[in-house]
């Protein structure tokens, strides 16, 4: 009897902490990955029997990610969608189809006192971390959208994508206008950076690291995703009202749109890496959600059997509407079990924090 009402206090313990409102969130999306992706990473790592970082996370389910206007999401309406709880028309970020502002979960717990921060092996004005705090009817709009993102006021921006905070006379720039706002964020007390070697000596409150003109390469000298990730967390972690972060592992959509295979399972394998160093500080901060998804599946990947050995076949370069996994761990896990929609991700996330997310009624 006594052994029995210990076992269900355990349970009821951990169904407490499933459910409890978790002071951080870490979202990260792997862009284009689904779950033959994963299924590829993880023959690689060690064999079919082998376990990713996100394989051990212990609530699992499936995402679906058609757009307002598509069965076939692109990622700007699936960032949008996953950000602010919205659907709407592929190539805008942050707007409804009819051109009102969306609201996300970032600019919320901005609001609400936490910190926050956007990271990606993409430019960081690209479709993905874009929609979590930029506004513009197209997603190739990168100009404005480094705008959106310094007037958003994040404490942490590190990916590429220089190109459009420098004035046009700078070389390399992308802006059609003289406005630096590199230099008008050094005015507002960011630290910014450009080089590997900065990066690993940066610290403080405020951090913007744009290390390269366009997308990352993933490659040496630059530091790898989980990297990356680990100073975001090192920052936003001294925030005593909790963060959020978004991290985007962007080069596995890359890969898959170009089939290549090798490529698309070495990124998925970095992505990874970011997935475990999420779960590191999650596990001792025991008071983490970890969410990791994907914005849509790429490239139609299929893992055909040949003889005893997998070899890979292709069904697509571009995007499909197949669903996509999701795993989560820590407070609030739970409600990213089974189907959801993607636009469920932004809504569970406010539902737990109590904030307000979505559509703002006045025109853009």
């Amino acid at each position: 009897m006594r052994r029995t009402v210990i076992v269900l206090l355990l349970v009821l313990a951990l169904a407490v902490s499933l459910s409890a409102a978790p002071k951080n969130v870490i979202l990260l999306i792997g862009d284009g990955m689904g779950v033959a992706h994963v299924t590829a990473a993880r023959i690689a790592a060690g064999g079919p029997g082998a376990r990713l970082a996100m394989d051990q996370m212990p609530v699992t389910g499936f995402v679906t990610t058609y757009s307002a206007d598509s069965y076939v999401t692109d990622s700007a309406a699936a960032a949008t969608a996953i950000a602010s709880g919205v659907k709407t028309a592929n190539y805008v970020v942050g707007l409804t189809p009819d051109g009102r502002r969306t609201r996300t979960v970032l600019e919320a717990a901005r609001d609400s006192g936490k910190k926050t921060g956007l990271v990606t092996t993409d430019a960081i004005t690209g479709a993905t971390p874009a929609g979590f705090a930029a506004h513009v009817t197209g997603r190739d709009q990168s100009a404005q959208i480094a705008v959106d993102l310094i007037n958003a006021n994040i404490d942490v921006l590190i990916g590429g994508g220089r190109s459009a905070f420098l004035p046009k006379e700078v070389p390399g720039s992308s802006r059609t206008d003289d406005k630096d706002l590199l230099a008008e964020a050094k005015s507002k007390g960011w630290q910014v950076i450009s080089s590997a070697e900065e990066f690993n000596l940066a610290s403080g409150s405020k951090l913007i690291a744009l290390l390269a003109l366009g997308a990352l390469t993933t490659k040496d000298p630059e530091p790898p995703l989980s990297a990356l990730t680990s100073k975001a967390i090192s920052i936003l972690s001294s925030g005593k009202k909790g963060f959020f972060l978004m991290v985007e592992g962007a080069q596995i959509d890359t890969s898959s749109h170009a089939n290549n295979f090798e490529s698309c399972v070495r990124q998925t394998l970095e992505f990874d890496k970011a997935v475990a160093a999420a779960l590191e500080f999650a596990h001792k901060d025991r008071n983490t959600l970890v969410i990791v998804t994907a914005d849509h599946e790429t490239g139609g990947l299929a893992l055909p059997a040949d003889g005893s050995k997998i070899k890979n076949a292709w069904g697509s370069g571009g995007h499909t509407a197949v669903v996509t996994p999701i795993y989560a761990y820590g407070p609030g896990s739970d409600k990213f079990a089974g189907l959801i929609d993607n636009t469920d991700i932004a809504r569970r996330i406010a539902e737990l924090w109590k904030i307000k997310i979505g559509v703002i009624e006045d025109k853009n």
